[in-house]
């Protein structure tokens, strides 16, 4: 979330940031404002009421030393008021302060300059992309039925065993997974990130160090008992394993990478556009995760990019990469570039990663710090993640675009991964 500090000293930058974002209720940031100042007034007030009575403390004892009795009684009984007014002021402190931090935690994060004006992805910017062209067979299939007719994907089965949107992997399908799964964290490895299987569900803090909660709670799995979460993206557990950490400067970047399976409620998501792979509420993913220095942050953001462009090549898809404009961001982002691939036989564009830096808003609620050599204060981090990719619409276009008459193509690049060289 926003520092106090961040809304009070740029109060007219705060609105016009977030307007950007179309943020509608722009008079909380002076309900904000107000809120603060009664804060700090309470808090005055108990630190002037505790420090007279310090000194009455002290001059009580010098009183009855000397006899003057009835002065130490009177002082003792100044001191009895002033115990009752710290107890409110300080009642008064946690009041505001809890209705501060409600307010606080609703507020999104501020889109870097960079990011365009808009409010639908309409208005979103193509940065770059290939031209591969994709010559399909006569009587090319969607990837729904491509899993039907050589039978390594069944959503029928997953329905049965589940629900709808938790497909079943078979033979050859199963093994694909794998072998990207593999392959990706294979390249994040050489980028020097370092692996990490964490958790499949977290607690309360960590979604909310994140920022799921209580931003997208209701698109979350939510197991009551225990009170856990299925995590949304492995993003989650491992940017919180830095939670209530205070690094060296000399320790950044922080880059590790996950697997992990994914869980999302996509409350409401029907029809065409959704269909088979396109929006599932279990799916495969592979993160890429960095805490990096503020002042290199945006290099980081850069690195990540081409690193997930790369990866992106060597699977010979058509792809393209756009820049967020404010209103199709995250609640959390400053700066998001998406991937999409192209599915030639849906004729659609499939978003497939997200890269984004969150500057310091994820940082300021896990209290996420660093010091630099010598120095005693601490600054908050910047946090950064990117998917590496997500399988089921990755899935999607290598089927899609790769069938033949013989059967499907597995591009060169998984060939060794997964042992075989088509699906048929």
């Amino acid at each position: 979330m926003l520092t106090i500090n961040t809304i009070r000293e740029n109060r007219d930058f705060v609105i016009e940031r977030l307007k950007i974002k179309n943020f509608k209720d722009l008079s909380v940031i002076d309900t904000i404002i107000e809120l603060d100042n009664n804060r700090r007034t309470a808090q005055k007030s108990a630190d002037d009421a505790q420090a007279e009575m310090n000194i009455l403390s002290k001059e009580i004892g010098r009183l009855f030393q000397t006899g003057k009795t009835a002065e130490a009684n009177q002082a003792k009984d100044r001191t009895s008021v002033l115990k009752e007014n710290i107890k409110e002021y300080n009642q008064k402190y946690e009041e505001v302060s809890t209705k501060l931090n409600q307010l606080l935690v609703q507020v999104p994060n501020l889109p870097h300059a960079s990011v365009p004006v808009g409010k639908t992805p309409e208005d979103n910017v193509l940065v770059r992309g290939n031209d591969i062209k994709v010559n399909l067979p006569e009587g090319a299939l969607p990837h729904w039925d491509l899993g039907t007719k050589y039978d390594f994907l069944d959503f029928d089965l997953g329905t049965k065993l589940t629900g709808a949107g938790f497909p079943v992997f078979k033979g050859k399908g199963a093994k694909l997974q794998r072998a990207l799964i593999n392959f990706f964290l294979d390249e994040n490895e050489k980028a020097g990130y370092r692996e990490i299987l964490p958790p499949l569900m977290v607690n309360e803090d960590s979604g909310f160090g994140t920022g799921q909660l209580p931003d997208k709670e209701g698109q979350m799995y939510h197991c009551q008992i225990d009170n856990f979460y299925l995590i949304p993206t492995a993003e989650v557990p491992v940017t919180n394993i830095y939670r209530d950490v205070i690094l060296d400067a000399s320790e950044l970047p922080c880059k590790n990478t996950a697997y992990t399976p994914c869980f999302r409620r996509e409350a409401g998501s029907y029809g065409k556009d959704v269909r088979g792979l396109n929006r599932v509420h279990q799916f495969d993913k592979v993160e890429i995760v960095q805490i990096a220095h503020p002042d290199h942050s945006y290099a980081a953001l850069e690195e990540m990019v081409n690193h997930v462009e790369g990866i992106v090549k060597k699977l010979e898809l058509p792809y393209r990469i756009i820049k967020l404009c404010g209103g199709d961001m995250s609640f959390t982002s400053a700066l998001t570039y998406d991937f999409e691939v192209y599915a030639a036989a849906q004729g659609r564009w499939l978003e497939v990663s997200s890269v984004s830096n969150f500057e310091s808003y994820q940082a300021n609620r896990l209290k996420l710090r660093f010091k630099e050599k010598g120095d005693k204060k601490t600054t908050l981090a910047h946090t950064l993640n990117g998917s590496s990719l997500a399988l089921p619409r990755i899935v999607a276009a290598l089927l899609e675009n790769n069938q033949t008459p013989e059967g499907i193509r597995v591009p060169e690049i998984l060939q060794s991964f997964t042992g075989f060289s088509m699906i048929n």
